[in-house]
Formats: structure tokens, C-alpha cells, sequence
């Protein structure tokens, strides 16, 4: 299976400190309407922590009565714990998941060989596409390219979600993991190193931003896809005070705090994240009006 493009990293939405599903359904289909290749609901951006089990089918299941065999369904299900990982798995496939986002274990910081036993386990058990998650800043843990070359072998791994930020290792990825695995899909973790990583060979992002402004970033990674990367340049920068914007403090409080300014439905996060610094909101509230988004 083939991930490429541009797949958004939903937001949950909230009203009154409960899941806003109305809004949910609202900022789905203004995805569809804008051209994105696919949606990830349940991810980091989608504050998945802090949400109830009822609560996490209830999103999937908005997910799937809106872009069901419209595009690809990508669910977040990755847990510090195997046990609990293959669970939340064989549930949001049985939900209508397409796709599994399986990040690297967090919290008890496996070595190695227990990141690679883990993939594998979860791996044996489920019958869907699995996408790997590798985000150092968040787990503790970074995969090495040696790790993930034997888990690119695991009959249901089918690429990775690359945000460990390091530019070196996502080009021993591309050459290394890619070239003994020719199907293995690398898509970007960050908004912005995605013209980057497409330039040496990654397939697209699973975007932060595109939650704000589908239609731009489809449109800078259509254009790298193309090979038309002087458009796909012209895009980023044009991007690039929103992708640093964004991530101003902790994602998802600045780009929930920018589609509030922009009326689209979001409200606060769930402690233990909370309301912008008074002096952050007002540099991304500048953001907003320079690139005339307010």
C-alpha cells in the first residue's frame, strides 16, 4: 500500500470541555472539500492522551461516516504499553481504520531490541497497514535506521512517519531502508522539513498545519511530487511563518489557537496543556494577518 501526499493530523475539537463531534464532522469534510490525500485522527495533534476510550470510537467513527472510501483513514494507536498497542489496533480496524499509526513506545524507553520486539508483536497480531511513528522529542527514544530496517520487514509495516527532525537520519532512511525495501513509504512528521525530506525521496507529510490551510500545503506537495520544485520553494516559504507559528509552544495548543481565530471549530486543549502564553498568542495572531488568514 502506498502512502503519499498530504494526510492532516486532525485536531479533536472541544466545546465545554467535551468532544466538540459536530465540529469534528465540520473539519473533515473541509478537508475532503480541499484535496487531502488522507486523515489521521487519534494522533499527538489529536490530544489522544487525554481522551476516554468512548470517546476515541466515537472519533474514529466520525472519521469513517464522513471520508470513508473518500480517502485513506489513518488511526493513531500506538500505547507504552504492546498489550494495550495491539488492542486500541484490532479495534480501530474493526471501527473502519484503513491504515495503524503505531509511535514508538513511550515513557519506559525500551532499547532497541524492545522497540524492534514491539513493532514485531503488534505486527503478528493485527491484519492492517501499519505506518511507524519515530518521534524522538515526544518518546524519549529514537529509532535507529538499523531498527527500522528490520521492522521494514515485518509483513504489515508498510513505511514511517519520520519526526525525529534529524535531516542525516532521514537520508540514511531513504537510501538505506528504501533501498533494501522498495515499497517502504517515508512521509515527514514536520510540517516543515517536508520539502526536504521530498527532495531526497520522501513520499509526502502527515501535516499539523494542513489542519488550518489544506489547500496550501497539498498544493506545495503536489508541486514536489511533480518535481516542480521551484513552485514547490515558492510554496514553502510562503508556508514557512505558519509552519514556525504552529509550533511556537506545544503542539496542538497554536494551531487549535489559530483555527479559533480563524472560526473554524476547535476550542482549548485538555489539561495538562493549556492557553497560550499572551505573548505567543499575539506573534501567531500576527502570522495570521500577514498571510491575510484574519
Amino acid at each position: 500500500m502506498e502512502i503519499a501526499g498530504t494526510y492532516t493530523a486532525l485536531i479533536t475539537p472541544f466545546k465545554g470541555g467535551e468532544v466538540d463531534y459536530d465540529g469534528l464532522k465540520k473539519n473533515i469534510q473541509f478537508q475532503l472539500d480541499n484535496g487531502i490525500s488522507g486523515i489521521l485522527p487519534l494522533g499527538t495533534t489529536g490530544e489522544t492522551p487525554t481522551l476516554t476510550s468512548e470517546e476515541k470510537d466515537k472519533v474514529i467513527q466520525v472519521a469513517v461516516e464522513v471520508a470513508k472510501g473518500k480517502v485513506p483513514i489513518m488511526v493513531g494507536t500506538g500505547n507504552y504499553s504492546t498489550k494495550n498497542t495491539i488492542e486500541n489496533t484490532l479495534r480501530a480496524k474493526e471501527l473502519g481504520a484503513d491504515i495503524a499509526l503505531i509511535v514508538t513506545p513511550y515513557y519506559n524507553k525500551p532499547t532497541q531490541e524492545g522497540i524492534y520486539l514491539h513493532f514485531k508483536a503488534v505486527n503478528d497480531a493485527v491484519d492492517i497497514p501499519i505506518m511507524v511513528y519515530n518521534i524522538q522529542g515526544r518518546t524519549g527514544k529514537n529509532i535507529e535506521t538499523s531498527t527500522l530496517n528490520k521492522i521494514a520487514s515485518l509483513k504489515n509495516v508498510i513505511g514511517v512517519k519520520e519526526a525525529s527532525g534529524n535531516v542525516g537520519q532521514m537520508t540514511d532512511v531513504l537510501e538505506l531502508v528504501c533501498g533494501g525495501h522498495p515499497d517502504f513509504n517515508v512521509m515527514s512528521g514536520d510540517d516543515g522539513l517536508t520539502l526536504p525530506l521530498m527532495a531526497l525521496g520522501g513520499k509526502g507529510v502527515v501535516s499539523v498545519v494542513s489542519n488550518l490551510v489544506p489547500a496550501q500545503v497539498v498544493a506545495m506537495v503536489d508541486a514536489a511530487q511533480k518535481g516542480d520544485f521551484e513552485k514547490a520553494r515558492k510554496l514553502h516559504f510562503k508556508l514557512l511563518p505558519i509552519f514556525k507559528g504552529a509550533f511556537i509552544e506545544t503542539n496542538p495548543m497554536p494551531i487549535k489557537e489559530a483555527m479559533n481565530l480563524c472560526g473554524m471549530p476547535a476550542g482549548g486543549c485538555r489539561l495538562p496543556l493549556c492557553e497560550m502564553e499572551t505573548q505567543n498568542r499575539e506573534k501567531l495572531k500576527q502570522v495570521l494577518k500577514e498571510m491575510k488568514l484574519i
